[in-house]
């Protein structure tokens, strides 16, 4: 990067920590720290929940994920906005009528402390593991631009964010979001605007959609069906997307307390609701245009020369082993095609009008085959990186948009582009990190300390907690460089294993009045969790066909059939009262 990169890239980061310091001033007590008093407008709920959703991997592992495999992934999506009005409807008012600090207070009430620590657990699982791969996303960045080791890099992201998330909890970071989404919505569109301006003369962004369209990048809508019937491996459909989304969303804004804190944080139940609808309005857009920039990045390199390989790193292991000189020429063979593909797409996007439709098709086929040979070049040398060369990764998906902005934008704008990132990152995390402290204080240190503590010590420990899940979040990061997924996936991934099992706690505890017996629901819960895990592992092994979206509804309706099993057998004779 040059001098006005880093200027850009340093001078975007202090001040956005100096403003989170500043508005780092709240009450003294837990109220204070983890829900901002409930004193904050819907709009600002709106910007914190967005936030909190749109984290690093949102921005630099999107655009990869439609560069390698289009728009489809946008369909994960649909089944939020539906999410978002039934958990308006039945979750918001009755945590707002508890007034409880995390969601996971109300199951105590409704059942036992036992199924509130179960589930507070598997929060913690996931919500700790993939925070931990959200510090890893910036400190990739870093880590590919200067060299630095990635555990090194991991510690400094990760240090820098605990700063301002110690000192000034849920206010800090819903005031530090609004300039964060700022900066970050400006940077994409400045590099949306450049992706299109550096395209040749007379090619426009109608031009780029339609020669990414002709290649199968906007694959927006797709079916899952095949010859054969339904795919139920297949990750990305408009079913698994409106079902599996829906419950995933349902789960991550219902139940997973880093949402539930940040509309918990609203003056009323109805700046709580106005927060969520306007969510479910706008992210469905707002991932349809982040997606479409990789679309364009693809066009880009459809006219320009690309990398064999996105991540250099990896690219400089495999020229300095065995392999080095078959890469050598697989590279000339690489760039041999992107020339000819340059020359196809050219005259492609010459040609137009009903004059010269069939040189347009003729052209169109051929930049198809030489596209396919570029693919089959590409796989050579992923192959090689995961078989071939140790500590080889064939997943160069989280590097695409990066390696994009690095080479090809404007000095300045590369900066702005990184700190787009990094604030990103850091918006998302932050908020995290504040949840996970809030139910080791409340679900966890509350209800098994012994101790009286006044309100300022409370406090003061929940700064330490702040700062220990921060280190194991850092901590995760160090195991994160393998993990073989894009970042955005494997995150998605991770929550699915968990969400489904925890929203299914939830939908009985609101929905099954006759089921009172605590014992049957922390039983039901351990034994659909099992269920998850065992279909997820019997799908790794190819021994079982499904996409993981789909173990969102398999845990949540585990749950409610082994509840409803249980609960017929009289499993146990406890009766608990039914309180909501």
């Amino acid at each position: 990067m040059s001098l006005l990169d880093w200027i850009v890239l340093a001078v975007t980061l202090l001040a956005i920590v100096a403003y989170g310091l500043y508005k780092s001033r709240t009450s003294h007590n837990l109220e204070g720290y983890f829900l901002s008093n409930r004193s904050l407008p819907w709009g600002m709920v709106l910007l914190s929940i967005m936030g909190t959703q749109a984290s690093a991997i949102t921005f630099l592992s999107a655009p990869g994920q439609a560069y390698t495999d289009g728009m489809r992934f946008v369909q994960y999506y649909f089944g939020l906005p539906l999410a978002m009005i039934v958990i308006s409807i039945f979750f918001v008012p009755i945590f707002h009528r508890m007034k409880v600090y995390t969601a996971y207070e109300y199951l105590e009430q409704r059942f036992d402390g036992k199924t509130r620590t179960l589930t507070s657990l598997l929060f913690f699982l996931q919500r700790g593991l993939s925070t931990g791969i959200s510090v890893f996303a910036p400190s990739l960045i870093l880590s590919s631009l200067l060299g630095w080791d990635i555990n090194w890099t991991n510690l400094f992201m990760g240090g820098l964010l605990i700063i301002y998330t110690m000192s000034g909890g849920a206010k800090a970071v819903a005031y530090t979001q609004q300039i964060q989404l700022f900066v970050v919505f400006t940077g994409m569109f400045l590099a949306a605007w450049m992706l299109v301006s550096l395209l040749p003369e007379g090619v426009g962004f109608i031009d780029a959609l339609d020669v990414g369209g002709k290649m199968g990048k906007l694959n927006i809508i797709t079916s899952g069906i095949t010859e054969k019937g339904f795919n139920w491996s297949d990750q990305y459909n408009l079913p698994s997307g409106i079902i599996g989304g829906f419950f995933l969303a349902l789960s991550y804004f219902g139940t997973d307390q880093s949402q539930v804190g940040r509309y918990l944080t609203a003056r009323s139940l109805t700046e709580s609701r106005m927060g969520l609808l306007m969510n479910g309005l706008v992210k469905v857009p707002m991932q349809f245009l982040i997606l479409l920039i990789g679309v364009l990045v693809f066009t880009f390199y459809q006219f320009n020369k690309a990398p064999v390989f996105f991540n250099e790193v990896q690219l400089k292991k495999l020229e300095q082993s065995l392999y080095g000189d078959s890469l050598r020429r697989v590279q000339l063979e690489f760039d041999a095609v992107g020339e000819k593909k340059q020359a196809a797409v050219a005259a492609y996007s010459r040609f137009s009008g009903e004059d010269h439709k069939k040189e347009r098709e003729a052209s169109l086929q051929e930049l198809l085959l030489l596209q396919q040979q570029s693919d089959s070049l590409r796989k050579k040398v992923v192959g090689w990186l995961n078989t071939k060369v140790p500590g080889g990764d064939g997943n160069d998906t989280n590097y695409i948009f990066l390696r994009f902005v690095v080479d090809h934008l404007p000095a300045g704008l590369v900066g702005l582009l990184i700190a787009v990132i990094f604030l990103a990152s850091w918006g998302s995390i932050a908020a995290a990190i504040n949840s996970l402290a809030s139910c080791s204080m409340i679900d966890m240190h509350r209800r098994f300390t012994k101790k009286e503590e006044t309100p300022e010590q409370e406090y003061r420990l929940s700064r330490w907690y702040t700062l220990a899940w921060g280190i194991f979040c850092i901590v995760v990061a160090m195991f994160t460089y393998n993990i073989g997924n894009s970042l955005i996936e494997a995150v998605n991934i991770l929550g699915s294993l968990f969400y489904g099992v925890i929203l299914g706690v939830f939908l009985v505890a609101f929905f099954m009045k006759k089921v009172r017996n605590s014992t049957v629901v922390f039983w039901s819960a351990l034994g659909a969790q099992v269920l998850v895990l065992l279909v997820f592992i019997l799908t790794k092994l190819g021994l079982f066909k499904m996409g993981f979206l789909w173990l969102n509804p398999i845990g949540a309706f585990g749950v409610i059939i082994f509840c409803l099993l249980l609960n017929r057998a009289r499993f146990s004779g406890e009766k608990l009262p039914v309180n909501t």
